[in-house]
Order: C-alpha cells, then structure tokens, then sequence
C-alpha cells in the first residue's frame, strides 16, 4: 500500500498495518495507506479485516508536522466513511493510546478490541478544536451523550475497561493483541456477526436537560473559549438529526474553530511546551546523572508540595527540618495533602498510601549522605539559604545536584557558597507544588552542562513542564510580574476599584486578578521583598504605598481575613471593603493624584504590554531561549488564558505594530522610565512597518 501501511491476508483475515512511527500519527501517507488497502480489501479472498498498529501505540492522533498546511485528499471524514462502508468486517485492535482522529477512526471500525492497558481519548479540545471526523456523531451513540460531553469537553482520556463498560470498544484481550484480534475477526465472521455501523446506532436515552448544564458548567470551567460550547451543539445534533446532518454541524464548527485566534494559539501553546524542553546548544548526548533519590530542605508548604511530586513519582524523599516540632508539622501538612487528594478523586486510597510511604523526615543533614539531588526550601532569605548551602556542600556525596527553589535570589550568589558552583542549578516550582505543572530551571553561569540535562528531563519524570532561565532577579516569571502588578496598583490609586482591576483582567480571561492574586500569596511577601532592597530600587512609591499600608495595618489578604478585601472565614469568599476605599483615595491625595474613571480595555493593556514590554527585554538579555518559552511560563505558572497563547504570542496576534504605540502612548502619559519600548519591541514593530 505505501511505506507507512501494508497490507497482507493471514489465513482468512486481511491484516492492515499501520507503522508510521513514533506514534503512527494520520499522515497523508497514512490515510492513503488505509485508503487503498481498506479498497482493495472489498475484492480479495479475505472474509473480515483488521486494523492494527505496530510500535508501541494505536493511531495517537493527527500528524502534527500537517498543523498549518492546506489539507490534502483523502480527507479524514471520507476515509472513515470508507471503512465504515466496507461489506467485510473491519476489527479495530488498539494498543496504547488511540487519540483524536485514531479514536475516530477506531469508531468507524465495525467492532473494537484492545488492550487492557490501552487509553482512549478526544483531546482536540485541548487545541481550541472539537473532533472533526465524526467523533461528536458517534461517540454519544456508542457511549451515551453524558459520557461523551465528559470524554469530548474534558479532552481526558480514559482507560480500556472504562471504554468497555461506555461501549467504545467491545472487547478486551491478553496477550499477543495482533493474533487475538484475527482470531476474533474471523469468529464474528464464522458466527454471522453483523457489519455493524457506529453511524446508525440511535443514542441512548438520556436526561434533555444536560445540555444547558453543560453550557453552564463549561462557561465557568473554560472561560471564554469557544471550542467547548461547540462541542456540546455537536453532540446536541447528534440527539436532534441525522447522522448525516450531524455531521454537516460538526464540520462547520471544526471549520470555525480552526480558523479562530483561539486554536492557532493553543496550538501555538501545543509547539512552545516542546520547543521549550530544548536548549539550545546543549547536545542531545549530554549524559545524565542518576537520580534514584532526592532530599529536601524545609517542610513548610512548598517544600511538602515537592517532596509529593517526587514521590508521587515513585522517587524516595528525606524531608530535613530544623527539629522534631518543625518535621511533625510539614508531615502532618503532607499526610493532609494525600487526604485531600484521596478525597478529590484524584488518587487512590491504596496509591496516596504507597507514595506516602516513600516520604521519611529527619533533623539531621546525615540522612542526605546517599541523596543525588538535594532541594533547598527555606525562606527567602539570602544569607539563610547561604548558609544552607555551605551545609550541603561539606553534607551531601560528591556529584549530588544541589537546587534552590528560590524565585528571586541570585542562583551564582548561592552557587558560590559552595566549593562546586557547577552541581549547583535553580528549581522553582510553583504553589501548589504537588499540583502546580511549570518548573523554571535557572541555569547559573557554572551549572553543568550534564547537571542541566538531568533536571531539564527529570522535570517530565515528575510531570512538570520545564522551561529553563538564566539568572536575573525574579527569573521570568516573577520578574515579569513587577511591571504587571505595578500596573494594576497605578490603576488603583489613579481612579479604579479593586473589583473593577479584577474583574477587567478576569472578563479578559486571567484565571484570577491581580488583586486577589496580592491577596492569595499574602501582601506580607511583596511588602517584605521591597524592605530589604536598597530604597532607590524598589520601584515607583504610588505603586507601593497602598499594599504597604495594609501590610503595616496587619491585613495581609486571605491567611488574615482583610487585604485589598475581607474574607468569609469559613468561604474564603471575598466582599468589597469601603475601608480599603477610603485607603485608596487618601493615599491618592498624598500624591496629588486626581481620581478619574479608567475603562476597563486602558486597566487590561497597560497590564498585559507591561507584561509583554519585559518579556521583550527578557529574550533580548538571553534570560529566555524564544519568547514561546514566556509563553509556556505564563499559562502553566500565572494563570495566563491558554485561548490567548500566553503573553508574547497575544502580541503577534494583536500586532506588534499596535502594542508598541500602545507602549508609547503609555510612554507620554504615565511616564518615559517605567513605559520605555523594549529594544526588542522597537525593531519587531519597526520591521512591521
């Protein structure tokens, strides 16, 4: 048939093969592969067909390299039209995953077997998409219309027995799946088995009222996005028409949402996070250190987030604290960590036992002899993690990597404490750790490259998506963070409320605004970070005074019931305070600032530019690889709308040309140091032109 698929008869079973690796994605050579063979199949002296993968998956879904390109015939709908055609049987045997368009393609297959650990799934939403080859048409047939508005607007996949017990596939095997799956191919034929069409299966019965909770639940879950709602009329169609109508619904919504901003940039999102697991110039040979077990010092918070994602990854964990009161209490805050997650649903009681099992604490920095990687979680104190430092280094085996979970101190400052600055490397994880995905790793200028390497791949070990920095205060993220926040205090004291803030920034799509932000990581924090830098570097004084004022009032946000606004005790719910008003406004006098009302598209530029402005500065200075890198930083970490691409891809979207006059503007009105163009924004929007 073609490279990617062959074709050969085994007794009385015509055997289709799609090998077309890593994961025999549907390529043009795949789908004329299948095309030409599930043709010539309908006049050979085969009785039954099946399709089956070699490698280690099923069709896992599109070709990405194709994402972009104008499409080329066959078609995917019109191929599974075909195969659904077919007078003979056609098995679909599944192995691995079957994603997207391999689920789709083993629906239109006339009867299904897998694998036990095999996993199905329609992820396209996760790429501002809906299934486009009929997955909407007959997934609720097969499944039900709840189970497939679960499967379709999740985008999660699920197991073999689940997809037995839903439908979606009829039978589940042991052993060598290819022989397992001719041997049932030929039994359906020898019994008369019908030639079975997922198209013409009537939907089950089910609740008319699912839908507008669907709508519901999906306008709060995903914000904004299109493709959800979507898909929910697509499977509504396939309750209220013809297969072949239904179909006509879904592809004009696919059409829609693949020419939407909002696809192009969740794909872009889809290419960045691989793109950024790369570093440039490190070779692909680079060596790796073992790390079979790892330490950590502090059990506080994030130091118990961490030692769960190691250990929930099957990597044993010594937690040091300073004493036996300080380790019972950051156990006890992980054993509570484990009991929530049993409670969510989201591990089981026997697997939040196992991982559990594998975290012990110490006092004493003994316990680390044997340790490979060792984790620094203490406060953000300089002199602190110093110190913590010079221990480790006389502590800890030689070739241990040493990290610092900082997110602003200088990496080198630390590194140096030490008498093997290259073992030392920056690991920032974000709180929640055990739930947050981003990791920053900080590339110090002595770090290894070897050293690099094996946190850049360990990081996928324990499911975070890495994105490497260079040293600067605050790194990407954090670092982006002050023109953003400094920003949304302007806007405060100029005129507007915290709600108005928040609320603009959250009708945009920000997961939550800068306010409450303030509030949820404690206005204490920013407050003591300024205290101990010089006086002439910490910033515009309009922009600091009012959380200042509240950190010397005691109201430091949630943990104390009162920041920028008050807080059910028992809700966490929070309420607007007239006191905070009046703050607001005094301290506005005090700077002869004259209060006006502020439209919420002004509050959402000077943020989102004075994200962007320092993202420029950041790829110009090396301390990110490429501005995708920004991008990953920002949906992961700071709750940036993935349906927005993050920060820099809005940019281009919008236009680079606009953002820079919007920059200038800024420049003019609110002052030349704190708006200066980026060198890097100057010459893009300069080549625009």
């Amino acid at each position: 048939m073609s490279q990617a698929v062959s074709y050969d008869i085994e007794g009385t079973v015509g055997v289709i093969t799609v090998a077309n690796p890593p994961v025999n994605a549907l390529s043009l050579a795949v789908r004329k592969g299948l095309l030409d063979a599930v043709s010539a199949a309908q006049d050979d002296a085969s009785e039954a067909l099946v399709i089956v993968c070699s490698g280690r998956t099923f069709i896992a879904g599109a070709d990405i390299t194709e994402f972009g390109k104008p499409p080329e015939e066959p078609f995917l709908p019109d191929l599974l039209d075909t195969i659904e055609a077919s007078k003979k049987i056609i098995v679909a045997a599944i192995h691995g995953t079957a994603l997207g368009g391999g689920l789709e393609t083993a629906l239109s297959a006339h009867y299904r077997c897998a694998l036990a650990s095999a996993q199905v799934g329609l992820p396209e939403v996760k790429l501002g998409l809906l299934p486009g080859a009929g997955g909407t048409q007959r997934t609720p047939r097969l499944a039900g219309v709840q189970a497939a508005l679960d499967l379709i607007t999740s985008g999660n996949p699920i197991g073999a027995p689940r997809a037995l017990e839903l439908g979606l596939i009829d039978k589940i095997v042991d052993g060598d799946l290819r022989k397992e799956a001719i041997a049932w191919a030929h039994e359906l034929h020898e019994q008369g088995a019908a030639i079975r069409k997922s198209s013409e299966q009537p939907v089950p019965a089910f609740d008319a009222g699912l839908f507008e909770g669907y709508r519901a639940t999906l306008a709060k879950r995903a914000r904004g996005q299109i493709a959800p709602q979507h898909i929910v009329a697509c499977v509504e169609a396939a309750t209220q028409r013809s297969f072949e109508d239904g179909l006509k619904v879904e592809r004009e919504l696919f059409l829609e949402c693949m020419a939407s901003t909002q696809s192009a940039a969740m794909r872009h999102l889809f290419f960045a996070e691989r793109q950024a697991a790369k570093i440039d110039g490190l070779p692909k040979d680079t060596p790796k250190r073992p790390v079979e077990s790892v330490g950590i010092i502090g059990g506080g918070t994030m130091g118990g987030g961490i030692a769960m994602s190691f250990a929930n990854a099957g990597i044993p964990v010594t937690l040091i604290e300073i004493d036996d009161d300080a380790l019972a209490r950051g156990l006890s805050i992980i054993d509570k960590n484990y009991g929530a997650s049993v409670k969510r649903g989201k591990l089981a009681p026997e697997q939040a036992s196992r991982c559990r099992e594998l975290i012990t604490g110490s006092t004493d920095y003994a316990s680390l002899t044997g340790a490979d990687l060792i984790i620094e979680a203490v406060f953000e104190d300089p002199a602190l993690k110093k110190a913590t430092f010079a221990r480790l280094d006389s502590a800890c085996k030689p070739g241990a990597i040493l990290a610092t979970n900082t997110s602003y101190q200088d990496v080198n400052e630390i590194a140096a404490a030490t008498k093997r600055p290259e073992d030392v490397i920056g690991l920032h994880f974000f709180s929640p750790a055990n739930i947050m995905k981003l990791l920053e790793v900080v590339r110090a200028e002595k770090t290894a490259d070897d050293v690099l390497a094996t946190c850049m791949s360990l990081a996928k070990t324990i499911r975070k998506v890495p994105v490497m920095s260079g040293v600067c205060y605050g790194f990407i993220g954090n670092r982006m963070l002050q023109p953003y926040f400094r920003e949304a205090q302007l806007c405060l004291i100029e005129g507007a409320t915290p709600d108005q803030v928040d609320n603009a920034m959250e009708e945009w799509g920000m997961a939550m605004g800068p306010i409450r932000v303030a509030d949820l990581a404690g206005i204490d924090v920013g407050y003591k970070a300024r205290q101990a830098l010089p006086e002439d570097e910490r910033g515009d004084p309009r922009a600091s005074r009012v959380p200042d004022v509240l950190a010397e009032m005691g109201r430091l946000g949630q943990k104390t019931g009162a920041g920028f606004y008050r807080y059910d005790p028992d809700t966490r719910k929070h309420s607007s305070d007239p006191a905070v008003i009046e703050i607001i406004e005094r301290e506005a006098a005090a700077f002869g600032i004259e209060r006006r009302d502020i439209p919420d598209d002004e509050i959402v530029d000077r943020l989102v530019y004075g994200l962007v402005n320092e993202g420029m500065r950041i790829v110009e200075e090396g301390i990110a690889q490429r501005p995708g890198d920004i991008d990953v930083v920002y949906v992961y970490g700071y709750g940036f709308p993935v349906w927005r691409g993050g920060p820099m891809h809005y940019a281009d979207a919008v236009g680079i040309r606009r953002v820079y006059e919007r920059v200038c503007e800024f420049q003019d009105r609110f002052g030349a140091e704190a708006w200066a163009p980026a060198p890097l924004l100057v010459q893009f929007a300069t080549e625009q032109v």
